[in-house]
């Protein structure tokens, strides 16, 4: 069979019918990780703030979240997000996250991203112009973009207060034991598993991504199930357990460490996770293991790195927290519009595989 050039020709355009859902996007990856921005066609958020436009899209809009991260148009680890007016006029947006189970507090990769894409679409008017700041739900983040001769090379962050919630956990989980961890804040609540002190018999490879998977949603289930209080100081909707990280040493002795982050419903991030960093480096503090302003540099399961520090401690509630930036590179993948027709039999996408 033979196919007809003419068929192809790059001139080629096609116009949906008006009653076809269409939604615009732009997606990045940072470090790995991916992040598809809604552009437009997004209906209009009710609220005046954040927490309240997040509410509105997760009561009346979920079904657009299930369109772009579920397949066929996405996958079970696509990342999304939507931007929103600020909370006030000290900020230049807001952004709303979600992923294949819901919605995000907070996320690193996804703040590199959007400085990145900021500056690649001009919204920072020019060089000189180098800080972004950006409503999240778990508060306001001030970011740049890093340059070097007059080359955007990455972008960096500050987060919101960061603090350590429990050192030293200890549950009896079956089929894996007694399991030591900690549980700290970095816009989200992470538990914390050092593979050094766990026999869990797993490294962080690629290869393993599915039992870290596994591994990492029966610790976060059992901590939930158990009586540990996950309870932020002043807002209740921060108020639960995002996802688990597991780290260890580096082979790589530039590295500081590695680590593999399982968060929503199983989802594995590719990069070195920005908001498990945060509560990291908060940990690190709370055990004086690390120095104000030093640098450490964490890997994710593709070997990609996110540098991390901590500016300065600060008293958040009934915690000693700590405020961090957060560094690392992402970069533009592409451009889409996506159609739902009418008839299509998966309106909402799906997932395949069972809840984990």
């Amino acid at each position: 069979m033979s196919i007809n050039k003419k068929h192809f020709h790059p001139n080629f355009y096609f116009c949906p019918k008006k009653d076809w859902l269409e939604i615009q996007t732009i997606d990045l990856h940072t470090c790995g990780q991916p992040l598809r921005v809604i552009t437009n066609g997004l209906p209009k958020l009710k609220g005046n703030n954040v927490l309240a436009f997040r509410k509105d899209f997760q009561t009346r809009w979920d079904h657009y979240r299930k369109i772009l991260m579920h397949e066929p148009r996405g996958h079970k680890d696509m990342y999304g997000c939507a931007l929103t007016p600020p909370n006030d006029s000290k900020a230049t947006f807001g952004v709303v996250f979600f992923h294949n189970q819901g919605y995000s507090t907070m996320c690193g990769h996804a703040m590199i991203a959007l400085t990145t894409l900021a500056y690649q679409l001009h919204w920072i008017a020019n060089k000189n112009q180098n800080t972004l700041f950006i409503d999240a739900p778990c508060g306001r983040i001030k970011n740049w973009p890093m340059m070097e001769s007059d080359e955007l090379v990455g972008a960096g962050f500050l987060g919101v207060p960061s603090f350590t919630l429990k050192l030293d956990g200890e549950l009896d989980i079956p089929e894996l034991g007694k399991i030591t961890f900690d549980i700290a804040y970095g816009g989200a609540f992470y538990a914390y598993v050092d593979l050094t002190k766990n026999a869990l018999n797993i490294d962080l490879e690629t290869t393993k991504i599915q039992e870290i998977s596994h591994l990492g949603m029966k610790i976060k289930n059992a901590i939930m199930a158990s009586s540990i209080e996950i309870k932020h100081p002043f807002v209740e909707d921060l108020s639960f357990l995002y996802g688990t990280i597991f780290y260890a040493p580096s082979k790589n002795p530039a590295i500081d460490s590695k680590n593999v982050c399982v968060f929503a419903n199983g989802q594995i991030d590719r990069s070195p996770t920005g908001s498990g960093l945060m509560g990291r480096l908060a940990l690190l503090n709370k055990r004086n293991e690390i120095q104000k302003n030093q640098a450490i540099r964490v890997q994710s399961p593709l070997g990609t790195t996110f540098i991390g520090m901590i500016v300065k401690e600060q008293e958040y509630g009934p915690y000693q927290g700590i405020i961090p930036s957060i560094s690392g590179s992402a970069y533009i993948t592409g451009k889409h519009t996506f159609w739902v027709h009418p008839k299509d039999m998966f309106p909402n996408g799906f997932e395949l595989g069972e809840t984990i």
